[in-house]
């Protein structure tokens, strides 16, 4: 059985029927076609399926999509306007802050919550932001001198 869901996801609205178990990373990735996020570890630990959800940030694998109802969510393909990369997309290029790229929307999701409500982090807040991301490339010290180097922009 579905069941109707409205949502909008990069500024673009989606009325949809999905079954009652799809998870937002579901609906996200096969109705909504957005496949930057991405499916890591399935149970919230890894953060790489990071959106925000009304602008804060989710593990979408464990939102229910009908919890979703009537909300706004972004996904790394709502940063880019005008096809030009966000800022925060920017500087993790500028800085290295890249490897394999697999964890890198769901970082770059929490940094840009993060610094929404705090423009000017410091160190420790930064690494607190990315706690709920996990990277198996890098050491996040070039993460970290990313997002500082945007602190007060």
């Amino acid at each position: 059985m579905k069941y109707p869901l409205i949502l909008t996801v990069n500024d673009e609205r989606f009325e949809l029927e999905v079954p009652a178990n799809w998870t937002l990373l579901d609906v996200i990735r096969e109705e909504c076609g957005f496949t930057g996020t991405k499916q890591g570890c399935g149970n919230g630990e890894c953060g790489a399926c990071t959106v925000l959800l009304d602008g804060k940030p989710v593990n979408s694998c464990l939102v229910l999509a009908l919890q979703v109802n009537g909300r706004s969510v972004t996904t790394i393909e709502g940063l880019s306007k005008e096809g030009k990369m966000h800022p925060i997309q920017d500087a993790f290029i500028a800085h290295g802050a890249i490897q394999c790229g697999f964890c890198t929307p769901g970082m770059i999701l929490s940094v840009k919550a993060l610094l929404d409500r705090n423009p000017k982090p410091k160190e420790v807040e930064i690494r607190e932001a990315l706690t709920g991301n996990f990277c198996r490339c890098t050491g996040y010290q070039k993460i970290v001198e990313a997002v500082q180097s945007l602190a007060g922009k």
